[in-house]
């Protein structure tokens, strides 16, 4: 192909100078270059959370925080409830074993929820002096209840947490989202662009305030519906306690009717 004349070189060169500066002009052209060279390169959770506003930085924290509170919980009340549930179901067979309740009381050492039931219904009859009259088995029976009850709340101990965090962890990330979602839009603003290279970062970022709030809430909400569960299977095996130590006050009670018809 024959070189071009200057004219014709001189012309190419003009108009070429002149599509440069149009694309200036345009969205996506150089601006955006100088944009993506200015944008976060690392998308990454982290990169994420390094790059985000302060206050979002604050509320992902305070859920990953929330988080492992409810993984702790989980960890030690499942520990807790399932010893304590051994421990009742091992007081509860030797409740069904023919013994009184002065032999239960003088043999029986530990200190679980089912002891404390048996020591509750000695002191009464101590107190009592032994006499098994027909408002005895009401005093124990009360005596029992609030037993029961504070073992009940000393085993539901710490599972508060969990409900707060399922219910509140999910609102805590949406503030979250609607804060970062806001900065970006101020970033579009002074940006003078749209593009979306420019406008992506910072609605990632803002929804990785939602998503660690569900990381939160969901396994809270799990576990706190778990803990139920084996607290009300706690409970019940409480109640059949209470109930045989009350079988065992009604059966002391015969055997000393039966001694004083004896001795009369």
């Amino acid at each position: 192909m024959p070189p071009l004349p200057n004219a014709a070189m001189l012309r190419t060169v003009v108009c070429a100078g002149a599509l440069a500066a149009a694309a200036s002009l345009l969205p996506g052209g150089p601006v955006f270059a100088a944009d993506s060279a200015l944008l976060p390169r690392d998308l990454s959770p982290w990169g994420m959370f390094r790059n985000a506003d302060i206050v979002v930085k604050f509320v992902m924290a305070g859920l990953a925080v929330a988080s492992l509170a409810s993984w702790t919980v989980w960890l030690s009340k499942t520990t807790e409830l399932r010893r304590e549930t051994a421990r009742a179901r091992e007081g509860l067979a030797r409740l069904e074993t023919d013994v009184t309740l002065a032999e239960l009381r003088s043999t029986d050492e530990a200190h679980d929820a089912v002891a404390q039931l048996v020591q509750s219904a000695a002191r009464e009859a101590s107190l009592s002096d032994w006499t098994f009259d027909d408002a005895f088995k009401d005093r124990v029976a009360l005596r029992l209840e609030r037993v029961e009850a504070a073992m009940a709340r000393k085993i539901a101990r710490g599972t508060g947490i969990l409900a707060t965090i399922g219910a509140v962890a999910p609102f805590v990330g949406l503030f979250g989202t609607v804060w970062g979602i806001m900065n970006a839009f101020i970033g579009i603003s002074e940006a003078h662009t749209t593009n979306l290279a420019v406008v992506a970062p910072g609605i990632a970022e803002a929804l990785l305030a939602t998503a660690l709030g569900l990381v939160a809430a969901v396994p809270a909400v799990v576990i706190y519906n778990y803990l139920v569960r084996g607290i009300a299977n706690y409970r019940a095996l409480l109640g059949d306690a209470s109930a045989q130590v009350l079988l065992l006050v009604s059966r002391d009670r015969g055997r000393s009717a039966r001694l004083m018809a004896r001795g009369g």
